[in-house]
């Protein structure tokens, strides 16, 4: 039996394109995936013909639904956090290097885009959203926290708009992704494959991905945006707390979407949630390298933890929705526990040498 490849590559005019091809598994990326795509890329930096990068996947249902934390919870359970922390490591060497890149680099996204996903597009140069697109960082809900350069990205987007996606969790769709900076561009997916053939051809990136861009239609985060702002600004999670529960004493739309927040933030791990702030804090003083080294520091102790087993098996295992968080209660969390999931460790992150 023929094995269809995690990853396609190919070179089409002056783009060489890297297409994920794991949909019935909704893209999620795997270690091997990271293993090929990291070489492909730097040889591609070094290809003169090879003027832009096309980052795409197979199917209409996801780009990439986030790295495969199955395997990550599988390899923890039996004791081998060093290799589950192999694939961290150069999943954010990877997230790095995309960041880094000395070429355009455009990821078209029609589906659904999480955790991974996130990492491989949010770094690159353009992202552009299609009609499918649903995007969300939603690591808090299984005892991880939102990573793969999370730290740098989500701080900087405005309005507090990032702090409110890593503690909440909530998907948001294409007009929303755009208003709040995550994609640089939408394009309906009728269009998409036009807008690809476009970018094969050469010419200015900007400028046809400027032509093929079309409004999405109004921002439902739009409505939000100074709520959220009043509400998640500073990213102190007691503050927070504190500021929905005045907003939920109130009537109306504003009353009612603090309760929601509210009863949302009550089901997430307590330590997760914690460390996302602490992310979101520290986040607008790193770069991205800063970032990612900050994420592998405590991405090292989680995978040492409970909260990440205990969150896969209640979501992704058992799916009985019912985690056991360890500590139970936003309240019972240590500050010094949590900014020392940031502190040095033996082994620190460290990345290669970028591309001429």
């Amino acid at each position: 039996m023929t094995t269809e490849p995690e990853v396609l590559f190919e070179r089409r005019g002056e783009a060489g394109i890297i297409t994920l091809n794991r949909p019935k598994a909704l893209n999620a990326l795997t270690q091997g995936m990271v293993r090929v795509i990291d070489p492909q890329l730097r040889a591609w930096a070094t290809d003169g013909a090879v003027t832009r990068i096309i980052l795409k996947a197979v199917g209409e249902k996801a780009f990439c639904a986030g790295g495969d934390v199955r395997q990550l919870y599988d390899l923890g359970l039996a004791g081998r956090q060093a290799e589950s922390l192999a694939f961290w490591r150069e999943e954010y060497v990877l997230n790095h290097l995309i960041g880094t890149y000395p070429k355009p680099f455009v990821s078209l996204i029609d589906g659904i885009c999480m955790g991974g996903g996130f990492g491989l597009s949010a770094h690159g140069t353009y992202r552009v959203g299609g009609d499918r697109y649903l995007f969300a960082m939603p690591e808090v809900n299984i005892g991880l926290f939102p990573d793969v350069g999370g730290t740098h990205v989500l701080p900087r987007l405005p309005n507090a708009a990032g702090v409110y996606l890593a503690f909440s969790g909530n998907r948001i769709r294409t007009a929303d992704g755009l208003h709040v900076g995550l994609l640089t561009h939408a394009v309906p997916s009728s269009g998409m494959a036009a807008l690809e053939e476009a970018l094969c051809a050469g010419g200015d990136v900007a400028a046809t991905l400027a032509t093929h861009a079309a409004d999405p239609g109004p921002a439902p985060l739009k409505a939000r945006a100074a709520f959220i702002a009043e509400v998640f600004v500073g990213a102190d999670v007691a503050t927070v707390l504190a500021r929905l529960d005045a907003k939920a004493a109130q009537e109306g739309a504003d009353g009612d979407f603090a309760r929601e927040l509210r009863t949302a933030l009550n089901a997430k791990s307590p330590t997760s949630l914690h460390i996302a702030a602490e992310q979101m804090k520290r986040g607008p003083a790193l770069d991205l390298a800063g970032a990612l080294k900050a994420e592998f520091r405590a991405v090292t102790r989680v995978a040492h933890g409970r909260d990440f087993y205990e969150g896969v098996r209640a979501q992704l295992v058992d799916k009985d929705n019912a985690p056991r968080w360890t500590p139970a209660a936003l309240n019972d969390i240590d500050p010094a526990v949590i900014a020392a999931h940031f502190d040095p460790i033996p082994d620190e992150l460290e990345f290669p040498a970028p591309p001429a």
